[in-house]
């Protein structure tokens, strides 16, 4: 099943975040509202006072409708955009970030887990933040994917970045490259192969995944002579995954595994750092990609791109990855469901 393509009404709403509110996550959710056909029913939480001054700044018609309880959101969604009301510490000007609203910014991620891990919503969608806003406030996290499996409890999240045309893993996420290539291992690899090949088949209805495992260095280090890595790190992560039934290939040069023929080869590319996943996802799809974590027992979400505050308050922001997010949260619950049910 291609969960992309979206998938039946679900008997609980979305709950999306605020994100940082001095960002575009507010234009692109009032924004998102108005291409409400075809989307399952969301509610954000967030300052519903200044979401409705938001949306006259842009000249936008987007009833904000105040709601008590995530399930408000059925009813309503058709004619408004339903907002569990949290007020902002301080009144929020778009592109001027203010630490003060830091705390509303946490807890807005915090209630939408604890909704959905209550089974008061259906899944968790994320409007960007801004991190160093955060740290400046004491956050203790790199950032959402490491927040949120702290609330689940999870040890190892994995990040995947999806759209129509690709999907991939990076084994390590933000760190230098430098510290990527240290940290990197046997155990890191093929606990993220693992992971993705499991969320393939439960969230994505693949029922026999296939892994692409990119290669380190220039042409998967040619046997050795450039970079041990690949020979002694790469390729035993790449066997270990074919011992327990993954379907896993590789190492694979990594300047050749993201062509269109090579593409329809597998299902998801695992690489081996930050920029080896996102630059290929980027610019193939860079206004649909969608930010998923794996591993989590809820499902998660989120636009592919940062808080953009040279955009907010513009007009200029485009929604298309943050549909492309509640649509992909919409189509993963039910897969999720599917395969319980098997």
């Amino acid at each position: 099943m291609d969960v992309s393509r979206g998938s039946p009404t679900l008997p609980l709403p979305l709950a999306l975040t605020m994100g940082e509110p001095a960002g575009i996550g507010g234009d692109i959710a009032l924004a998102a509202w108005l291409s409400r056909d075809g989307l399952a029913p969301f509610f954000l939480i967030d300052d519903a006072d200044r979401l409705t001054a938001l949306a006259d700044r842009l000249g936008l018609s987007v009833p904000v409708r105040p709601i008590v309880r995530a399930a408000d959101a059925l009813s309503c969604f058709a004619e408004a955009l339903p907002v569990l009301h949290r007020p902002l510490a301080v009144p929020c000007r778009p592109g001027q970030a203010d630490a003060a609203n830091a705390p509303a910014v946490v807890m807005a991620i915090r209630e939408a887990v604890t909704l959905v891990t209550a089974g008061e919503a259906a899944a968790v969608v994320t409007n960007p933040i801004n991190k160093k806003v955060l740290y400046d406030a004491g956050f203790a996290f790199p950032g959402h994917t490491e927040f949120l499996a702290s609330l689940a409890g999870v040890a190892t999240p994995v990040m995947m970045l999806a759209s129509p045309l690709l999907k991939v893993v990076p084994v390590t996420v933000h760190q230098s490259l430098k510290n990527a290539i240290d940290s990197l291992s046997i155990d890191a690899i093929v606990t993220a192969g693992r992971i993705t090949a499991r969320a393939l088949q439960r969230d994505f209805g693949i029922a026999q995944p296939r892994l692409a495992v990119a290669g380190l260095n220039p042409h998967a280090g040619e046997n050795g002579s450039l970079g041990l890595e690949d020979r002694d790190i790469v390729a035993p992560a790449v066997r270990i995954l074919c011992q327990e039934g993954v379907s896993a290939t590789g190492p694979l040069p990594a300047d050749t595994m993201f062509h269109a023929a090579a593409r329809c080869r597998y299902d998801a590319a695992l690489c081996m750092y930050h920029d080896q996943a996102l630059i290929p996802l980027k610019a193939l799809s860079f206004d649909s990609g969608v930010n998923v974590t794996l591993g989590l027992p809820f499902v998660r979400t989120s636009p592919d791109h940062g808080t953009a505050f040279d955009l907010a308050g513009t007009g200029q922001a485009r929604a298309d990855s943050l549909v492309a997010a509640l649509t992909l949260a919409r189509a993963m619950v039910t897969s999720r469901r599917a395969d319980s049910r098997a």
